[in-house]
C-alpha cells in the first residue's frame, strides 16, 4: 500500500468522524473540551463561526454527528448498550452558559459598495449574512413573516424551542449591519433583478406542505390541516386548541412536532400513523422516544384510504393494512396483509406527509432554469444557478433537510457570492486550512486529558409532565447542569487528537503493540488492502474507515494503524522509547468567505 499522506486534510477530518459528518464541519472535540474546562463562551465561539446557530442547534439538531461518534463502535463490545456522546446537548451547554459575547462578535468593515439581496429569513440566508456583512457587503434580507429565523421560528414549537433563543442568535447577525426587511414578501423574481443587487440569494425553505387527496378530503376540510402551515399557526397565535381525538399523519419529525403540539393544545387521544415500518421512519429517533414518552402511540404499516364524514363533518379515518415484503435485491414492497381495513375515530387530522419547494414568484422567462421536480438547476459546489449572480440554499436549493444543512449551504453560497463579485471563477475553491501541533508537554505528559471513561451517556433532565404538558411554551429539555455537562464531556474521546507516527525513529520494539487497547496497532509485511485488512492484529472491517500505512521500516516491514476503533488515549505514544508516536492536535478551518478564500489574495488585501 501507499504511505499515507498526513498532510492531505481530509486523511485526519475523515478520522474525526464526528467533525467529519457535520455538514458545516464544526470541530466537535475541540468545544467538548472547553466545555470540559469551563470555558463556555470560548466553546460557543468555535460553534458560532461554524454552525452559526448554537443555541438553537443544541435543541433542535438533527444531530448527523452523533452516529457517526467512535463511542458507539468502541463502547459496543463492553457495554451491550453503545450510545454516542451526546455532542448536540453539549453544544446547548455551551449556549446557555456562555457570558455576554456581544463583544466578540465580528467587526463590520468598511462598505465595499456591492450589494445583496436574500430572499428569507431562514438559516441559509442568516448564514450568507453572517458571512458577508463584516466584510463590507451591503446585505439586505426580505422575510414576510415579523422576525427573521424563516422556520426556525414559525414551526418549531416553543416548547422545543423557545423564542428568546431565536431572537438571540438572529439578532447577533443583524447587529451585524444586516438590513431585515419584515412583513415583505418578494413577490417577483424578475422585479427584485431590477433593484440594482449585485447578487441575490434565494434561502426561502420549501414552504408547501404535500396535500393527501383521498375520498372525503373536500367535504371534511375544515378539521383536515396541512401540518406545517398548522405548526406556524400556532406559532403565530392564531391557533390555541385542537379536538381530542387527532390523527397526525407522516413519519418525520414534522409530524412529531405536530402530535406534541396536539397533546398541549387539549388533544387527549393523539396518534400518529405511518405508512411504513417503525425502523423506517424519517423522523429522528429521540423524537419518535419524546412522543412516546408523552403517551403518543405510533401505529405502522397502516395505508390511509379515506377520510370518513358525516354531512361534512369528520369522524374518522380508515386504513389498508400492510407489511412489508422485499424481493431478492432487498427493495422494499408494502403489501396489503387482507386484515379488514382499520377505522379510528378522530376530531381533526394533521397531514404531515412531506414538503414541496415553491417557487411561484420566480418567473420561468427570467434565466433562473428549474429540473422536473420543480427545482432549481445548481451548481452543487457553488449553488449557483444559471443566471450567475442569482444562488440558492437551504431547503429552496435541493428540497427540505435540515437547519444545520442549510447553515452549510449558506457558507458554501457566500463563498461564492464573494468570489463572484470580487471578479473570480465561483468554482475554484482553496482546501480547508489545517494544522497539526504536539500536545506532548513532558515524556508522558499531554495538554489534554487522555482517560477513558466507562460511563454511559447521561440523560437529560425532562421538566415534569403535568407542567410540560400544559402549555405549548414551557420547554420540556432542562438542559444538563454544570456537573452532568462535564462528566459527559469526559465521554469524548478526543478524536481530532491524532496518532502520528514517524517510521524513522521507529525501532521496532513492538511497545505500542502491546499496550494498545484495542489491537489496532500492528507491524507486518506489505501488500494490497484487501489482504492487509486481513492480516491485521484485529481484523479491520470497517471499510469507510482508512488505514494508516507508514512507509517501510528497518525490517522491512511496515507499520499499520487500523483507524476505526482507535480511543485515541494515547498509551502508544506514552510506552514508545523513541518517541517515533506522538498525539498531535488536528484542527481544520474550513474556507469562509473573505481574503482566504480567493485566489487573487494581494489584489484582495490591497
Amino acid at each position: 500500500m501507499q504511505r499515507t499522506d498526513i498532510a492531505d486534510p481530509a486523511y485526519f477530518h475523515k478520522v474525526v468522524d464526528c467533525q467529519y459528518a457535520c455538514p458545516a464541519h464544526t470541530p466537535v472535540p475541540e468545544y467538548i473540551r472547553l466545555i470540559a474546562q469551563g470555558r463556555y463562551s470560548d466553546a460557543y465561539m468555535i460553534n458560532w463561526v461554524s454552525n452559526v446557530f448554537p443555541g438553537i442547534l443544541g435543541r433542535t439538531c438533527d444531530r448527523p454527528c452523533e452516529p457517526a461518534c467512535r463511542r458507539s463502535r468502541v463502547e459496543e463490545n463492553n457495554t451491550g448498550a453503545p450510545e454516542p456522546v451526546a455532542i448536540c446537548r453539549l453544544k446547548r451547554v455551551a449556549a446557555d452558559m456562555k457570558d455576554d459575547v456581544a463583544g466578540r462578535m465580528p467587526k463590520v468593515g468598511p462598505k465595499n459598495g456591492k450589494r445583496i439581496a436574500c430572499v428569507g429569513a431562514g438559516p441559509a440566508s442568516l448564514t450568507v449574512a453572517r458571512d458577508l456583512a463584516p466584510l463590507g457587503y451591503d446585505v439586505t434580507i426580505f422575510d414576510g413573516e415579523a422576525k427573521a429565523g424563516g422556520f426556525m421560528w414559525s414551526q418549531i414549537p416553543r416548547f422545543r424551542l423557545p423564542e428568546s433563543v431565536i431572537d438571540e442568535e438572529t439578532g447577533y447577525i443583524l447587529n451585524l449591519g444586516v438590513n431585515f426587511v419584515s412583513g415583505k414578501r418578494i413577490e417577483s423574481m424578475k422585479a427584485l433583478m431590477t433593484e440594482g443587487y449585485d447578487a441575490i440569494f434565494v434561502g426561502c425553505g420549501a414552504p408547501r406542505g404535500r396535500n393527501l387527496e383521498l375520498p372525503g378530503r373536500a367535504e371534511a376540510a375544515a378539521n383536515i390541516h396541512i401540518g406545517i402551515d398548522w405548526l406556524a399557526s400556532v406559532s403565530f397565535g392564531h391557533v390555541t386548541k385542537i379536538g381530542k381525538r387527532v390523527i397526525v399523519l407522516g413519519g418525520g419529525n414534522t409530524a412529531m412536532d405536530c402530535c406534541r403540539s396536539s397533546r398541549r393544545l387539549g388533544g387527549e387521544d393523539v396518534k400518529v400513523i405511518v405508512r411504513s415500518g417503525f425502523e423506517e421512519m424519517k423522523a429522528s429517533p429521540w423524537e419518535k422516544e419524546d412522543a412516546m414518552h408523552e403517551g403518543i402511540p405510533i401505529v405502522n404499516f397502516h395505508v390511509p384510504k379515506a377520510f370518513v364524514h358525516e354531512g361534512g363533518k369528520l369522524k374518522g379515518m380508515t386504513f389498508e393494512i400492510v407489511k412489508a415484503e422485499y424481493d431478492a435485491k432487498g427493495k422494499r414492497q408494502l403489501v396489503p396483509t387482507g386484515e379488514p381495513d382499520a377505522f379510528f375515530e378522530c376530531d381533526d387530522v394533521l397531514v404531515a406527509v412531506g414538503q414541496e419547494n415553491a417557487f411561484p414568484w420566480i418567473e420561468r422567462d427570467c434565466g433562473v432554469a428549474f429540473d422536473e421536480w420543480g427545482l432549481p438547476k445548481l451548481s452543487k459546489d457553488t449553488f449557483q444557478s444559471s443566471v450567475p449572480n442569482v444562488f440558492f440554499g437551504g431547503d429552496s436549493a435541493f428540497g427540505p433537510k435540515n437547519i444545520i444543512t442549510a447553515v452549510a449551504h449558506g457558507h458554501e453560497a457566500a463563498v461564492s457570492i464573494d468570489k463572484l463579485l470580487q471578479g473570480e471563477e465561483t468554482h475554484v475553491r482553496p482546501a480547508p486550512m489545517t494544522n497539526l501541533m504536539s500536545q506532548k508537554m513532558g515524556i508522558h505528559e499531554w495538554s489534554y486529558d487522555n482517560d477513558t471513561s466507562n460511563d454511559l451517556r447521561y440523560k437529560v433532565p425532562w421538566a415534569k409532565a403535568e407542567k410540560a404538558l400544559a402549555s405549548i411554551k414551557v420547554e420540556v429539555e432542562l438542559g444538563f447542569d454544570v456537573a452532568t455537562a462535564i462528566k459527559e464531556a469526559g465521554r469524548c474521546l478526543n478524536c481530532d487528537v491524532q496518532t502520528v507516527f514517524v517510521e524513522s525513529a521507529c525501532i521496532e520494539c513492538d511497545a505500542c503493540v502491546d499496550i494498545c487497547p484495542m489491537d489496532c496497532i500492528t507491524f507486518t509485511n506489505d501488500g494490497e488492502e484487501a489482504d492487509l485488512r486481513t492480516r491485521l492484529k484485529a481484523p479491520a472491517l470497517n471499510l469507510a474507515q482508512d488505514l494508516y500505512v507508514s512507509g517501510g521500516l528497518k525490517t522491512g516491514r511496515i507499520m499499520v494503524k487500523d483507524e476505526d476503533v482507535c480511543l485515541h488515549c494515547g498509551l502508544c505514544a506514552e510506552r514508545c522509547p523513541t518517541g517515533a508516536w506522538d498525539m498531535q492536535k488536528f484542527l481544520l478551518n474550513t474556507t469562509q468567505a473573505g481574503p482566504a478564500c480567493r485566489s487573487k489574495v494581494e489584489e484582495a488585501v490591497a
